[in-house]
């Protein structure tokens, strides 16, 4: 890195630490793998906790507040923070529910609106949870392939739709916006289309909002329920990929006008998941964090700079599209064969097949493996860019090296 560039980034919260200090965290991230192993997989972020977070947390200890939850200053906190980010003032917080985290939360919405042996409707590759939590709560996912150019295929949505709702079952449609793995932005035309199609065959849609705030330079996020046709819909969201805050659990799901009387049927005690001090994190991020959240974006849009850089130069056979949003690269890798067989199927998330494991084992970097995010994702694999560009640079150049001699299919 050049003088000029260290100088740019010197508020950059992804610079901050050194490899030496990350490694001494206990998080699943740092620990899971060997020493020798650049872990770029799962969705931690290696920078340090924002101060206005930092600061809420040690003035509760400092008092002792670590009781039950009350109020509704979270939902106050996001209400805020969509309105001066996304210009939206929609936001009831009378239409919130506090739950334990985003994918608790989208269980539990899902069984307010459907029931064991309904269909949920997915656009695969997908976040490997929606497999996983879906089908472990006895409903049956419905795939809609995304598109070429990773984007939602409306045509392949609505035959889901259609083979979702055959029988007469009920069906949601669980959608990641901004979608992970691939970093796409949902345009508000397209969130527009989704909502109508989804209107068409008495779909529900449950919006998976948890990227929202990391939305990159060149795109702009529009909350699914700020469209026409979303009333009937859900968000489910939390400060935790933004602030970098799994370990401090609580979210909140948010439902469309017409779908309130729905959020309150959800049980009473789903509230009791989340921890006071988890909630006072989130609160803290949505209402004080912004500063911090700026500096973040700008230190991830140079890092997505840079690894289309380094993806050229070290990894010119490998597919990568920028992503617009979240902190996660999809990059295809089927040009070289590398098979998934021996991977356990969507939603495991850890096995490790095809190039992920060729990955780990020969560049001792461990990435996401694409087979477990469902149909489209075999041969590719997620690589999360929130780290230092030392470390970026580091992972990319060994995975450029392990794939010496490995020449792509014709």
């Amino acid at each position: 890195m050049s003088m000029s560039d260290s100088s740019d980034r010197r508020t950059d919260p992804l610079v901050a630490l050194s490899v030496e200090q990350l490694r001494q965290r206990t998080s699943m991230k740092w620990r899971a793998h060997p020493s020798d192993v650049l872990p770029l997989w799962v969705a931690e972020m290696d920078v340090p906790l924002a101060p206005p977070v930092a600061d809420a947390l040690h003035r509760a200890v400092d008092r002792g507040d670590t009781g039950y939850p009350f109020g509704t200053a979270y939902a106050e906190s996001l209400a805020e923070f969509a309105a001066a980010r996304w210009r939206w003032d929609g936001l009831r917080v009378e239409n919130t529910a506090i739950v334990p985290d985003v994918m608790m939360g989208i269980v539990e919405v899902l069984r307010l609106i459907t029931d064991p042996g309904d269909a949920v409707v997915v656009c695969s590759p997908v976040y490997p949870p929606f497999y996983a939590f879906v089908s472990h709560d006895g409903r049956d996912i419905v795939e809609a392939r995304l598109g070429p150019d990773l984007r939602t295929d409306l045509g392949a949505l609505e035959e889901a739709f259609i083979c979702a709702r055959r029988g007469g079952r009920r069906a949601a449609f669980l959608m990641s916006n901004p979608h992970n793995p691939t970093g796409v932005v949902h345009t508000r035309a397209e969130l527009e289309a989704i909502a109508a199609l989804a209107r068409s065959h008495g779909v529900r849609v449950v919006a998976d909002e948890i990227h929202a705030p990391l939305i990159l330079p060149g795109a702009h996020f529009t909350p699914f329920l700020s469209v026409p046709g979303s009333e009937d819909g859900f968000c489910v969201i939390s400060a935790s990929k933004a602030w970098n805050l799994a370990g401090l659990k609580a979210a909140l799901a948010v439902a469309g006008s017409e779908a309130a009387d729905d959020l309150r049927r959800m049980p009473e005690e789903v509230s009791h998941g989340p921890s006071h001090l988890g909630i006072l994190a989130h609160t803290a991020a949505f209402r004080d964090g912004g500063e911090w959240l700026d500096e973040l974006l700008v230190g991830l849009d140079a890092n997505r700079s840079l690894l289309g850089t380094l993806v050229e130069e070290n990894l010119p056979h490998v597919g990568y599209h920028p992503p617009q949003g979240t902190y996660l690269a999809w990059l295809d890798c089927t040009r070289f064969a590398l098979h998934d067989e021996d991977g356990a199927g969507p939603g495991i998330v850890s096995d490790l097949a095809g190039p992920a494991k060729l990955f780990f084992d020969k560049a001792r970097v461990a990435l996401s493996s694409g087979h477990v995010f469902g149909t489209g994702g075999a041969g590719c694999v997620r690589l999360n860019f929130a780290t230092s560009p030392e470390i970026l640079r580091e992972a990319v150049e060994r995975m450029g090296r392990a794939l010496t001699g490995l020449g792509p299919c014709p």
